[in-house]
């Protein structure tokens, strides 16, 4: 798979990476340990250098981390593995809203992931959200102080506001930003991608396929369990859903045309926005894998990008989070 180079520091990574939340949170049970290490390593054998996962994904257990750091230890030296740091997860209550990056929490975070991932290095340490109550310089020179080190090797922000990212790379070069950019969701690009491409960062596409959205499996908010995320996304609601699945129908029948699924009409559309575009599609399935890698190979035309753009100009209908999960920055 082709390589890009992300940020100034010298990161390297496949042009499509892989997220690793689904695996243990958000979409329904945990996935199988021996399934998701082999999703895992077969990534690697397709082409995929760059894994993301997360304290935060392990709701604190730390069983996220290990399961990458299981899956990739025969690798390793082959792969970037990036994880975060940015939440209180000790009160169960609270995860996924309690923030906490004090530089001790921060170092403290590090500490586990390195014993989670069984790593002696993090390659790409992010900060996961914002925390309005610690300056975001005292953050940066936090992670600095891990990559003078040499326990971490690059630093992220993720949902950062351009002035957040200014502040931050002043202190340490921010390699990537990792926020949700995918057809169905283009708040990044008025004001965050500008400030990106001046400062030469990279971006990083979390839930590129709109949490599954853009692809052939549409199923109202009602046909989810509970414990699926899909099942109070305001995008899966009555009218809302509607509204995008007549869309993700024009889009499909537009892949079509070109041979190719909507996943991957997706997928491409997000690659060429620029070399520095890296994004980070999970499944559990071999068979989505396969499809999802694929769509590095896709090449559009103007002509494709300007019919996309006219199904979907602004993303889809409905918020991305409720209100107590919208980042703050």
């Amino acid at each position: 798979m082709q390589q890009r180079t992300l940020g100034t520091q010298g990161l390297q990574t496949s042009a499509l990476g892989f997220g690793t939340m689904g695996f243990t949170m958000s979409y329904g049970a945990a996935s199988d340990e021996v399934d998701a290490i082999a999703t895992l390593r077969a990534a690697h054998e397709l082409g995929v250098t760059f894994f993301d996962t997360a304290e935060l994904y392990g709701s604190g257990t730390g069983s996220n981390e290990r399961l990458v750091g299981r899956a990739l230890a025969p690798v390793r030296d082959d792969v970037v593995i990036a994880t975060k740091f940015g939440f209180d997860l000790t009160d169960p209550a609270r995860i996924g809203t309690a923030l906490d990056s004090r530089p001790e929490h921060i170092r403290a975070v590090a500490e586990q992931s390195l014993r989670d991932l069984g790593v002696d290095v993090i390659d790409v340490l992010y900060q996961h959200r914002v925390d309005p109550d610690v300056p975001i310089e005292e953050v940066a020179g936090t992670v600095k102080e891990l990559i003078d080190r040499g326990t971490v090797r690059f630093f992220g922000l993720s949902e950062a506001g351009p002035e957040t990212v200014r502040r931050a790379h002043a202190v340490q070069p921010v390699s990537v930003l990792q926020t949700e950019w995918s057809l169905f969701e283009r708040g990044a690009e008025a004001e965050i991608l500008p400030v990106l491409r001046e400062l030469e960062i990279g971006f990083v596409p979390y839930s590129p396929l709109g949490r599954g959205f853009l692809t052939t499996d549409l199923r109202p908010a009602s046909a989810y369990p509970a414990d699926d995320m899909r099942s109070w996304d305001d995008r899966w609601q009555p009218g809302n859903f509607e509204r995008n699945a007549d869309a993700v129908r024009r889009l499909s029948e537009l892949a079509e045309g070109r041979g190719i699924t909507v996943a991957q009409l997706a997928l491409a559309w997000l690659l060429a926005q620029g070399d520095d575009v890296v994004p980070i599609p999970g499944t559990r399935s071999r068979a989505r894998l396969e499809e999802n890698l694929a769509a590095a190979d896709v090449e559009l035309t103007a002509d494709d990008l300007a019919a996309i753009d006219a199904i979907v100009p602004e993303g889809a209908a409905g918020s991305r989070y409720p209100e107590a999960f919208m980042p703050r920055d």
